[in-house]
């Protein structure tokens, strides 16, 4: 086994053995909300011109 095989699958386990951390379950956010939020992003985005205007969205 190469070093980096030998690397990658010790970091492997540990993420695996590692508890998922204990976050607060929000509400979740109503689907109207979310196709909005998608309709911003697409008028921001114009191919050839990048992003225009802020890059968060809430």
């Amino acid at each position: 086994m190469d070093r980096i095989e030998h690397v990658f699958a010790a970091v492997s386990h540990r993420m695996n053995s590692m508890a998922a951390p204990g976050r607060p379950a929000g509400a979740p956010e109503p689907l109207s909300s979310l196709i909005a939020r998608v309709n911003v992003a697409k008028r921001l985005y114009e191919p050839g011109m990048g992003l225009a205007g802020p890059t968060r969205l809430d």
